[in-house]
């Protein structure tokens, strides 16, 4: 529900006055007891220093179980009049360059973060494990048994900024719709005036994951603005290192794991199914990567006087990864699908009840994909795709010659119970199964002399996949809330096709994993005219806010 305009004098005199109760209640929130290691310990109780008989203090006296909800509806009214406010916080943060090469930058995005935590009463620190700063925050909350834990990153893909169409990667444009529509520039709207319905914001990262950052800081203003706070105690992971491979992550969280020790981990990250309805998502999948370069003569030859006599490395390296796929779409790779953990009930019923993505095939030009499943029983499965080719010179410089060799950038995306480590070796085996020799180095002389054929292969890093059961505790009460503040549209995935890094959070810190993505599936991400549909991040707002009110 999108409804326009500003509500009148009453309206809006309800809103400041609750505005005032929320404001006090998390000020006070703010002034809990010194950082612990559990919930238990935040549950303990203390002294209550809230001013006897306020609203707050008797709310606080009752149990979790007992709280006061907030009223979604005055919620989204609350959304709808602090839209253009949102917007502004958001275009400020995507000003701040956050690619891996900018470590200024990064780090000034996570200032920014730790900044916009500290002013909602959170309390944060920088963990610095190796790679720019983890943004973690603790938001205890008198009487709450649980904890729940979210998780966004701020770093953004590479730009070409000479690929972007509508703006500049980090100059924030706000414009009338998606790039197909050709979308012109809009104003930004002042204070209490409406974002115009199909307003897009044109940046890198502003959706994947800028954007979910700001909308979990626009719940937890939600919140206070109701004169509520949230079900269970909350822990914040923000990171800027997820676009490549979150390396140092895990350091930080085995580092401080007891003071970010959860039952639920959510993670706000990736795009909502196509229909735009609201979505949960209950694993994700793992990646690793790897690269090989197959070898032809010495330098590029004449392909006249050379032709059908020295061998073209790129026709070798063509077959190579041909045969790694059989004519019906599968990976031909020996063992590729050993090991998946099957899906289960509640997991199939999902699949059979996702809405059609046959309008998504027809808009990406997919008129036959290559598996008969829908995409989202394909993406329970590993995969394995290629990045990118590269050998000799096209289009205006191409020049006829035999290349000295070509080279093949792969991903391979894995599955619940699949180690990135034996997929890895699988894929290295398939190599020289087709007779490559393999060398890990730039081969020699003398070994480019004794190999015919011969291919460096360079394996990358990843993580492993996770996935939770659908029908889990932790997953059936959020669930339940999100639809108490959503309806009964929800969207549910067994598997986001991208990958995150998850596992972390029940391997490290014994947390359930699901993710509640809140922007539109055609944002763009990690290419040119990156956008997010301004309408989604908003309703985003409403299922995140339900999330903090969830127990069990």
């Amino acid at each position: 529900m999108r409804r326009k305009g500003n509500r009148g004098r009453t309206g809006r005199t309800r809103c400041a006055t609750a505005a005032l109760t929320g404001l006090v209640a998390a000020v006070l929130l703010a002034l809990g007891p010194a950082v612990g290691d559990a919930s238990a310990q935040e549950a303990a109780g203390r002294p209550d220093i809230r001013a006897a008989g306020s609203p707050a203090a008797s709310r606080a006296a009752r149990s979790p179980a007992a709280r006061q909800d907030a009223d979604y509806d005055a919620v989204r009214a609350w959304v709808r009049d602090n839209r253009a406010a949102i917007l502004r916080r958001l275009v400020e943060l995507v000003s701040i360059p956050d690619v891996a090469a900018d470590t200024g930058g990064l780090r000034r995005n996570a200032e920014w973060i730790r900044s916009a935590l500290e002013k909602r009463g959170v309390r944060v620190r920088l963990i610095e494990a190796g790679g720019p700063p983890v943004v973690v925050g603790r938001l205890p909350v008198p009487g709450a048994t649980r904890t729940i834990l979210f998780y966004a990153h701020y770093d953004g893909q590479p730009v070409d900024p000479a690929r972007w169409r509508f703006g500049a990667p980090f100059e924030p444009t706000l414009r009338s719709g998606p790039p197909a529509s050709d979308p012109a520039v809009l104003p930004l709207p002042g204070a209490g005036e409406a974002v115009p319905e199909g307003a897009r914001l044109y940046g890198r990262a502003v959706a994947d994951d800028r954007g979910p950052i700001v909308a979990l800081l626009a719940a937890l203003d939600a919140l206070r603005a109701q004169g509520a706070a949230p079900a269970a105690n909350l822990r914040f992971v923000f990171e800027g290192e997820e676009e490549a491979g979150s390396p140092h992550l895990a350091r930080a969280l085995r580092e401080h794991a007891g003071e970010l020790k959860a039952d639920l981990a959510i993670v706000v990250d990736g795009p909502r199914h196509p229909s735009g309805r609201p979505t949960a998502t209950f694993g994700a999948r793992g990646i690793a990567t790897a690269e090989v370069t197959v070898y032809g003569p010495a330098e590029p030859l004449h392909s006249g006087h050379y032709g059908n006599w020295a061998p073209n490395p790129a026709e070798r390296l063509a077959r190579l990864i041909a045969s790694m796929q059989d004519s019906a779409g599968r990976v031909a790779i020996a063992g590729w699908y050993d090991g998946v953990r099957p899906l289960g009930a509640a997991e199939r019923r999902a699949l059979a009840d996702l809405p059609s993505d046959s309008a998504e095939a027809s808009r990406l030009l997919v008129p036959r994909p290559e598996v008969p499943e829908s995409r989202w029983a394909a993406v329970t499965e590993p995969s394995l795709n290629v990045d990118g080719f590269r050998s000799g010179w096209t289009g205006s410089e191409a020049r006829t010659i035999i290349p000295d060799r070509a080279t093949a950038d792969f991903d391979l995306r894995l599955v619940a119970d699949i180690d990135p480590h034996d997929q890895l070796r699988r894929f290295l085996a398939h190599v020289r199964s087709q007779g490559y020799h393999v060398v890990q180095q730039e081969p020699t002389r003398e070994e480019r002399l004794r190999y015919p054929k011969l291919a460096r292969v360079t394996l990358g890093t990843g993580y492993p996949a996770v996935r939770t059961a659908m029908d889990a505790p932790p997953a059936r009460a959020l669930l339940g809330r999100i639809r108490r503040a959503q309806g009964s549209g929800l969207v549910l995935i067994p598997t986001m096709g991208g990958s995150v890094p998850g596992y972390l959070f029940p391997r490290l810190l014994g947390a359930s994993f699901v993710a509640l993505p809140i922007v539109n599936h055609d944002d763009n991400q990690h290419s040119p005219d990156e956008n997010l549909l301004l309408s989604d991040l908003f309703d985003g707002v409403v299922s995140l806010t339900a999330a903090m009110e969830t127990t069990w």
